[in-house]
């Protein structure tokens, strides 16, 4: 069966030098289609050349509300030419609450002129938010939004919120890292996810899952931080459907459908 990842960081530095190893894990566990997240200026060409050499890699570029106060002047010129350049999505974008420091009033103006960008190219954004609910909703509702969709990955929001997101043109991604017995909370906000609406990834090189089900194990990095395999996608897959009491092939043919609903409408175009 054929995996699609609805978010990963593909160019992180953290996933080490062999790439060829990496890429030949991803293409045993069968890994067909990867969003693979810029989160800024620095990156974004990182991404543009994954996307380039790898008809798997479907890249989507955007500031991450955490590194927001780094923008160039430029930033959103150079945001463009790389939507522009590749048939892509935008994000990570969004808002974020609970980083120190943050400043929630200029990455709603950074949130929003992206949106704004996703809207207008009517392509899927990505969508960070923690502990901004409420701001998010507002913005939202406010819009433009892209017609096609967006996606709320790591979605860890207020379970009540779901109907009127998935209203509002929402999908939700599940990680690995709700595995862990802490993030019960999260894990049992999906079972209020409609079933056209359930997407899964990995989030890697972060959200690592439980040791004891990780497949493809990285070294920690030098924090003590494990650091997440994107080709642990099929472990996820395993999980989600365990929890959900759903065989795998079921699952798996449905978040195909909805990766495709979703995403399908940018067009691949590697090499």
């Amino acid at each position: 069966m054929k995996l699609y990842d609805a978010h990963n960081h593909l160019q992180d530095v953290r996933l080490g030098e062999d790439r060829a190893g990496m890429w030949g894990a991803l293409r045993r566990e069968n890994v067909a289609l990867m969003v693979v997240n810029g989160t800024t200026e620095e990156d974004w060409p990182r991404v543009m050349e994954l996307a380039r050499s790898n008809p798997e890699v479907l890249p989507s570029f955007g500031y991450h509300p955490w590194w927001v106060r780094e923008r160039s002047s430029n930033w959103e010129a150079r945001l463009a030419d790389c939507l522009d350049a590749v048939p892509s999505a935008v994000g990570e974008i969004g808002l974020d609450g609970w980083v120190k420091g943050h400043d929630l009033e200029d990455q709603e103006r950074v949130f929003r002129t992206q949106l704004g960008m996703a809207a207008e190219r009517n392509v899927p954004a990505s969508i960070h938010c923690i502990q901004a609910w409420g701001r998010l909703v507002k913005c939202l509702d406010a819009g433009p939004r892209p017609a096609c969709g967006f996606l709320l990955h790591s979605f860890g929001g207020p379970p009540e919120m779901i109907p009127d997101l998935a209203a509002m043109g929402a999908y939700f991604s599940f990680p690995g890292y709700y595995a862990h017995d802490r993030k019960i909370r999260q894990r049992e906000g999906f079972l209020q996810v409609p079933p056209d609406r359930l997407l899964i990834e990995t989030d890697a090189p972060d959200q690592s899952m439980p040791a004891e089900r990780v497949t493809y194990p990285l070294p920690q990095t030098s924090d003590g931080k494990p650091v997440n395999h994107p080709a642990n996608l099929g472990a996820v897959y395993q999980f989600v459907a365990e929890f959900l009491g759903c065989p795998a092939p079921e699952l798996a043919g449905r978040v195909e459908a909805n990766f495709k609903r979703l995403f399908g409408g940018i067009p691949r175009s590697a090499g």
